[in-house]
Protein backbone atom coordinates (compact mmCIF):
# COMPACT_ATOMS: atom_id res chain seq x y z
CA UNK A 1 0.00 0.00 0.00
CA UNK A 2 2.60 2.27 0.89
CA UNK A 3 4.52 1.62 -2.18
CA UNK A 4 1.40 1.96 -4.18
CA UNK A 5 0.70 5.22 -3.11
CA UNK A 6 4.31 6.87 -3.39
CA UNK A 7 4.04 5.44 -6.99
CA UNK A 8 0.53 7.43 -7.05
CA UNK A 9 1.63 10.66 -6.09
CA UNK A 10 5.54 10.43 -7.96
CA UNK A 11 3.12 11.73 -10.98
CA UNK A 12 0.26 13.38 -9.54
CA UNK A 13 -0.99 16.66 -10.66
CA UNK A 14 -2.33 17.59 -6.73
CA UNK A 15 0.78 15.75 -4.76
CA UNK A 16 1.81 19.33 -3.17
CA UNK A 17 -1.74 19.69 -2.02
CA UNK A 18 -1.72 16.49 -0.78
CA UNK A 19 1.50 16.81 1.23
CA UNK A 20 -0.07 20.12 2.70
CA UNK A 21 -3.11 18.89 3.05
CA UNK A 22 -1.90 15.47 5.13
CA UNK A 23 0.39 17.60 7.18
CA UNK A 24 -3.21 18.93 8.92
CA UNK A 25 -4.92 15.52 9.48
CA UNK A 26 -1.55 13.77 11.17
CA UNK A 27 -1.14 17.00 13.52
CA UNK A 28 -4.44 17.13 14.87
CA UNK A 29 -4.66 12.78 14.87
CA UNK A 30 -0.93 12.97 17.01
CA UNK A 31 -2.76 15.14 19.75
CA UNK A 32 -6.08 12.51 19.56
CA UNK A 33 -3.79 9.85 20.47
CA UNK A 34 -2.78 11.42 23.18
CA UNK A 35 -6.24 12.26 24.47
CA UNK A 36 -6.41 15.49 23.07
CA UNK A 37 -9.18 16.92 20.46
CA UNK A 38 -7.94 19.80 17.95
CA UNK A 39 -9.83 20.76 15.52
CA UNK A 40 -8.44 21.04 12.11
CA UNK A 41 -10.22 23.77 11.07
CA UNK A 42 -8.30 25.66 14.33
CA UNK A 43 -5.44 24.32 13.38
CA UNK A 44 -5.72 25.90 10.05
CA UNK A 45 -6.33 29.21 11.33
CA UNK A 46 -4.21 29.06 13.78
CA UNK A 47 -1.28 28.05 11.58
CA UNK A 48 -2.16 31.37 9.10
CA UNK A 49 -2.08 33.26 11.99
CA UNK A 50 -6.07 34.24 11.73
CA UNK A 51 -7.53 32.53 14.70
CA UNK A 52 -11.47 33.68 15.79
CA UNK A 53 -10.59 32.91 20.01
CA UNK A 54 -7.32 32.85 21.75
CA UNK A 55 -5.11 29.32 20.69
CA UNK A 56 -5.26 26.57 23.63
CA UNK A 57 -2.01 25.00 24.93
CA UNK A 58 -3.18 21.70 22.74
CA UNK A 59 -3.46 23.91 19.84
CA UNK A 60 -0.22 25.10 20.07
CA UNK A 61 1.06 21.53 20.21
CA UNK A 62 -0.60 20.73 17.01
CA UNK A 63 1.04 23.24 15.34
CA UNK A 64 4.36 22.12 16.64
CA UNK A 65 3.61 18.87 15.23
CA UNK A 66 3.31 20.54 12.30
CA UNK A 67 6.04 22.68 11.47
CA UNK A 68 8.05 19.75 12.74
CA UNK A 69 6.67 17.30 9.76
CA UNK A 70 7.11 20.24 7.53
CA UNK A 71 10.83 20.26 8.43
CA UNK A 72 11.29 17.08 8.11
CA UNK A 73 9.49 16.82 4.71
CA UNK A 74 11.10 19.81 3.52
CA UNK A 75 14.91 18.43 4.27
CA UNK A 76 17.12 15.74 2.85
CA UNK A 77 15.55 12.08 3.15
CA UNK A 78 18.49 11.22 5.57
CA UNK A 79 18.05 14.79 7.99
CA UNK A 80 16.20 13.87 10.86
CA UNK A 81 17.59 10.66 11.23
CA UNK A 82 21.12 12.57 11.45
CA UNK A 83 22.90 14.03 14.91
CA UNK A 84 22.31 17.59 13.47
CA UNK A 85 18.81 16.73 12.35
CA UNK A 86 18.08 15.14 15.79
CA UNK A 87 19.57 18.34 17.63
CA UNK A 88 17.89 20.25 15.58
CA UNK A 89 14.46 18.30 16.43
CA UNK A 90 14.99 18.94 19.97
CA UNK A 91 15.89 22.59 19.99
CA UNK A 92 19.26 21.17 21.13
CA UNK A 93 20.99 22.34 17.59
CA UNK A 94 23.84 24.71 18.52
CA UNK A 95 24.85 22.98 22.06
CA UNK A 96 24.92 19.50 19.88
CA UNK A 97 26.93 20.77 17.27
CA UNK A 98 29.80 22.22 20.07
CA UNK A 99 29.44 18.62 21.72
CA UNK A 100 30.65 16.98 18.27
CA UNK A 101 33.47 19.26 17.54
CA UNK A 102 35.10 18.66 20.93
CA UNK A 103 34.32 21.89 22.87
CA UNK A 104 31.51 20.96 25.20
CA UNK A 105 30.65 23.81 27.75
CA UNK A 106 31.52 24.31 30.98
CA UNK A 107 29.20 25.65 33.65
CA UNK A 108 31.35 29.41 33.88
CA UNK A 109 31.65 29.01 30.11
CA UNK A 110 28.94 31.68 29.14
CA UNK A 111 30.74 34.34 31.24
CA UNK A 112 33.95 33.31 30.37
CA UNK A 113 33.38 33.92 26.15
CA UNK A 114 31.13 36.96 27.44
CA UNK A 115 34.30 38.60 29.48
CA UNK A 116 36.11 38.54 25.80
CA UNK A 117 34.01 41.30 25.06
CA UNK A 118 34.10 43.72 27.71
CA UNK A 119 37.77 45.90 28.22
CA UNK A 120 38.76 45.91 31.47
CA UNK A 121 39.01 49.66 33.09
CA UNK A 122 41.18 50.89 35.85
CA UNK A 123 39.22 51.54 38.80
CA UNK A 124 40.72 55.03 39.16
CA UNK A 125 39.03 56.06 35.38
CA UNK A 126 36.98 58.26 35.30
CA UNK A 127 33.95 55.89 33.77
CA UNK A 128 34.77 53.51 36.25
CA UNK A 129 31.32 53.94 38.63
CA UNK A 130 29.62 52.80 34.66
CA UNK A 131 31.79 50.14 33.98
CA UNK A 132 29.94 47.31 35.34
CA UNK A 133 26.92 48.69 33.48
CA UNK A 134 28.61 48.59 29.89
CA UNK A 135 29.94 45.36 30.37
CA UNK A 136 26.46 44.01 31.30
CA UNK A 137 25.24 45.94 27.96
CA UNK A 138 28.53 43.77 26.01
CA UNK A 139 27.66 40.36 27.70
CA UNK A 140 24.05 40.56 26.40
CA UNK A 141 24.95 41.49 22.88
CA UNK A 142 27.42 38.66 22.51
CA UNK A 143 25.09 36.37 24.36
CA UNK A 144 22.28 37.70 21.28
CA UNK A 145 24.61 37.56 18.35
CA UNK A 146 25.62 33.52 19.90
CA UNK A 147 21.87 32.97 19.70
CA UNK A 148 21.13 34.51 16.44
CA UNK A 149 24.33 32.31 15.00
CA UNK A 150 22.41 29.10 16.07
CA UNK A 151 25.26 29.00 18.80
CA UNK A 152 23.82 28.49 22.13
CA UNK A 153 25.67 27.80 25.10
CA UNK A 154 23.88 25.72 27.20
CA UNK A 155 20.01 24.92 27.73
CA UNK A 156 18.19 27.21 30.37
CA UNK A 157 17.26 25.25 33.55
CA UNK A 158 14.09 23.37 33.21
CA UNK A 159 11.15 23.45 35.74
CA UNK A 160 11.24 21.21 38.34
CA UNK A 161 7.67 20.79 38.39
CA UNK A 162 7.17 20.57 34.35
CA UNK A 163 10.10 18.43 33.87
CA UNK A 164 11.74 15.26 35.52
CA UNK A 165 15.76 16.65 36.28
CA UNK A 166 16.94 13.16 36.33
CA UNK A 167 15.42 12.00 33.44
CA UNK A 168 18.49 11.48 31.08
CA UNK A 169 17.68 12.69 27.34
CA UNK A 170 21.11 12.48 26.64
CA UNK A 171 21.72 8.71 27.50
CA UNK A 172 18.01 7.75 26.08
CA UNK A 173 18.30 9.34 22.90
CA UNK A 174 21.69 7.33 22.17
CA UNK A 175 20.00 4.37 23.11
CA UNK A 176 17.33 4.62 20.38
CA UNK A 177 19.62 5.53 17.92
CA UNK A 178 21.35 1.78 18.78
CA UNK A 179 17.98 0.38 18.25
CA UNK A 180 17.71 2.10 14.46
CA UNK A 181 21.34 1.56 13.93
CA UNK A 182 20.82 -2.19 14.11
CA UNK A 183 17.94 -2.07 11.80
CA UNK A 184 20.26 -0.56 8.57
CA UNK A 185 19.96 -4.44 7.52
CA UNK A 186 15.92 -4.96 7.56
CA UNK A 187 13.22 -4.07 5.13
CA UNK A 188 12.29 -0.69 5.35
CA UNK A 189 8.96 -1.43 6.78
CA UNK A 190 10.13 -3.18 9.71
CA UNK A 191 12.88 -0.90 10.33
CA UNK A 192 10.04 1.68 10.26
CA UNK A 193 8.32 -0.31 13.05
CA UNK A 194 11.27 -0.88 15.20
CA UNK A 195 12.07 2.53 15.20
CA UNK A 196 8.40 3.86 16.19
CA UNK A 197 8.01 1.27 18.92
CA UNK A 198 11.66 1.89 20.45
CA UNK A 199 10.60 5.04 20.42
CA UNK A 200 7.46 4.50 22.69
CA UNK A 201 9.66 2.39 25.08
CA UNK A 202 12.41 4.24 25.67
CA UNK A 203 10.85 7.56 25.42
CA UNK A 204 14.14 9.66 24.93
CA UNK A 205 12.04 12.98 25.44
CA UNK A 206 9.71 14.07 28.12
CA UNK A 207 7.30 15.69 26.71
CA UNK A 208 7.83 14.93 22.86
CA UNK A 209 6.09 11.10 22.20
CA UNK A 210 4.98 11.82 19.05
CA UNK A 211 8.38 12.62 17.60
CA UNK A 212 8.74 8.75 17.17
CA UNK A 213 6.33 8.35 14.87
CA UNK A 214 7.70 11.14 12.67
CA UNK A 215 11.06 9.76 12.73
CA UNK A 216 10.03 6.25 11.96
CA UNK A 217 8.22 8.00 8.76
CA UNK A 218 11.55 9.52 7.67
CA UNK A 219 12.72 6.02 8.02
CA UNK A 220 10.42 4.99 4.81
CA UNK A 221 11.45 7.83 3.33
CA UNK A 222 15.49 7.45 3.48
CA UNK A 223 15.19 3.85 2.38
CA UNK A 224 13.11 4.78 -0.34
CA UNK A 225 9.97 3.25 0.63
CA UNK A 226 8.01 6.69 0.34
CA UNK A 227 10.01 8.53 -1.73
CA UNK A 228 7.43 11.45 -2.52
CA UNK A 229 5.65 11.81 1.09
CA UNK A 230 6.11 11.45 4.64
CA UNK A 231 3.61 8.49 5.65
CA UNK A 232 0.73 9.43 8.21
CA UNK A 233 1.33 7.14 10.73
CA UNK A 234 -0.06 9.02 13.60
CA UNK A 235 -3.73 9.27 11.31
CA UNK A 236 -2.91 5.33 10.71
CA UNK A 237 -2.54 4.27 14.65
CA UNK A 238 -5.91 6.70 15.36
CA UNK A 239 -8.28 3.74 13.22
CA UNK A 240 -7.07 0.90 15.46
CA UNK A 241 -8.90 0.55 19.09
CA UNK A 242 -6.29 1.40 22.22
CA UNK A 243 -6.21 -1.62 23.66
CA UNK A 244 -4.56 -2.88 20.84
CA UNK A 245 -1.79 0.27 20.80
CA UNK A 246 -0.90 -0.80 24.47
CA UNK A 247 0.08 -3.83 24.26
CA UNK A 248 2.68 -6.09 26.48
CA UNK A 249 3.94 -8.12 23.43
CA UNK A 250 6.66 -7.10 21.14
CA UNK A 251 5.62 -8.69 18.50
CA UNK A 252 1.59 -7.68 18.73
CA UNK A 253 3.36 -3.99 18.93
CA UNK A 254 5.18 -4.46 15.81
CA UNK A 255 2.12 -5.86 13.89
CA UNK A 256 0.22 -2.76 14.87
CA UNK A 257 2.85 -0.70 13.52
CA UNK A 258 2.61 -2.79 10.40
CA UNK A 259 -1.41 -2.03 10.23
CA UNK A 260 -0.91 1.72 10.57
CA UNK A 261 1.09 1.99 7.70
CA UNK A 262 -1.60 0.32 5.63
CA UNK A 263 -3.87 2.32 7.22
CA UNK A 264 -2.49 5.47 6.62
CA UNK A 265 -1.62 4.21 2.77
CA UNK A 266 -5.25 3.23 2.45
CA UNK A 267 -7.20 6.36 3.45
CA UNK A 268 -4.25 8.89 1.50
CA UNK A 269 -5.11 6.51 -1.88
CA UNK A 270 -9.01 7.31 -0.97
CA UNK A 271 -8.25 11.11 -0.07
CA UNK A 272 -6.08 11.92 -3.14
CA UNK A 273 -8.32 10.20 -5.57
CA UNK A 274 -11.08 12.04 -4.17
CA UNK A 275 -9.43 15.44 -4.23
CA UNK A 276 -8.44 14.66 -7.97
CA UNK A 277 -12.09 14.18 -8.43
CA UNK A 278 -12.55 17.04 -6.79
CA UNK A 279 -10.08 18.95 -8.80
CA UNK A 280 -10.96 17.65 -11.83
CA UNK A 281 -14.72 19.41 -11.98
CA UNK A 282 -14.01 22.33 -10.69
CA UNK A 283 -10.85 22.61 -13.40
CA UNK A 284 -13.86 22.59 -15.87
CA UNK A 285 -15.37 25.55 -14.89
CA UNK A 286 -12.09 27.28 -15.89
CA UNK A 287 -11.74 26.42 -19.28
CA UNK A 288 -10.93 29.04 -21.30
CA UNK A 289 -9.92 31.42 -19.11
CA UNK A 290 -6.14 32.79 -18.81
CA UNK A 291 -3.78 30.61 -16.61
CA UNK A 292 -2.66 33.88 -14.72
CA UNK A 293 -5.97 34.88 -13.39
CA UNK A 294 -7.38 34.48 -10.22
CA UNK A 295 -9.83 31.64 -10.61
CA UNK A 296 -7.18 28.97 -10.99
CA UNK A 297 -4.52 30.43 -8.67
CA UNK A 298 -8.13 30.06 -6.14
CA UNK A 299 -7.98 26.64 -6.87
CA UNK A 300 -4.17 25.71 -6.15
CA UNK A 301 -4.26 27.23 -2.51
CA UNK A 302 -7.49 25.51 -2.13
CA UNK A 303 -5.78 21.89 -2.64
CA UNK A 304 -3.42 22.52 -0.04
CA UNK A 305 -5.58 23.52 2.84
CA UNK A 306 -8.50 21.58 3.90
CA UNK A 307 -10.24 25.01 4.91
CA UNK A 308 -9.49 28.67 4.08
CA UNK A 309 -11.35 31.86 5.10
CA UNK A 310 -11.80 34.89 3.33
CA UNK A 311 -9.32 36.98 5.08
CA UNK A 312 -6.51 33.82 4.03
CA UNK A 313 -7.25 34.00 0.25
CA UNK A 314 -7.19 37.37 0.64
CA UNK A 315 -3.59 37.76 2.14
CA UNK A 316 -2.51 34.48 -0.65
CA UNK A 317 -3.96 36.37 -4.15
CA UNK A 318 -3.32 40.17 -2.54
CA UNK A 319 -7.00 40.90 -3.21
CA UNK A 320 -9.60 42.17 -1.11
CA UNK A 321 -11.71 39.96 1.30
CA UNK A 322 -15.12 41.26 -0.53
CA UNK A 323 -13.35 39.87 -3.74
CA UNK A 324 -12.30 36.55 -2.26
CA UNK A 325 -15.74 36.17 -1.36
CA UNK A 326 -16.66 36.29 -4.99
CA UNK A 327 -14.14 34.61 -6.65
CA UNK A 328 -15.35 31.68 -4.34
CA UNK A 329 -19.06 31.88 -4.92
CA UNK A 330 -17.70 31.99 -8.98
CA UNK A 331 -15.73 28.95 -8.16
CA UNK A 332 -18.19 27.09 -5.93
CA UNK A 333 -16.57 25.83 -3.27
CA UNK A 334 -18.03 24.13 0.05
CA UNK A 335 -19.02 25.56 2.82
CA UNK A 336 -17.57 24.10 5.66
CA UNK A 337 -18.42 26.46 8.65
CA UNK A 338 -22.11 26.86 8.08
CA UNK A 339 -21.35 30.51 10.00
CA UNK A 340 -22.02 33.90 8.59
CA UNK A 341 -19.73 35.42 10.85
CA UNK A 342 -16.75 33.71 10.14
CA UNK A 343 -17.08 32.07 7.18
CA UNK A 344 -14.66 29.33 5.37
CA UNK A 345 -14.94 27.12 2.67
CA UNK A 346 -12.89 23.97 1.23
CA UNK A 347 -12.57 21.22 -1.31
CA UNK A 348 -13.72 17.62 0.10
Amino acid sequence: MLARLDERLAKSPIRDGWVARTHYADACASLWLEGELVHLEDLVLHDAGMDIRAPTHELTRARAVLRTRRRIAGARPDWALSPAGLDSLRGRGGEGNRKRNGSVPSENSELADDEEFVDAAPADAPDALFADAFAAIDAAVARTERTLAGETLCQPERDPLVYDLDWDEDARIEDWQRVVDRTRTLPPALAAAITADAWDRIEPLQHMPWLGRLLASAVLRARGKSRWHLSCLHAGLKTIPRERRRSSDPASRLLIQFEAMTAAADAGLKDHDRWLNQRTLLARKLVGRCTTSRPPALLDYMLARPIASAGMIAAELKITPRAAQDLVAELGLREATGRGRYRAWGIL
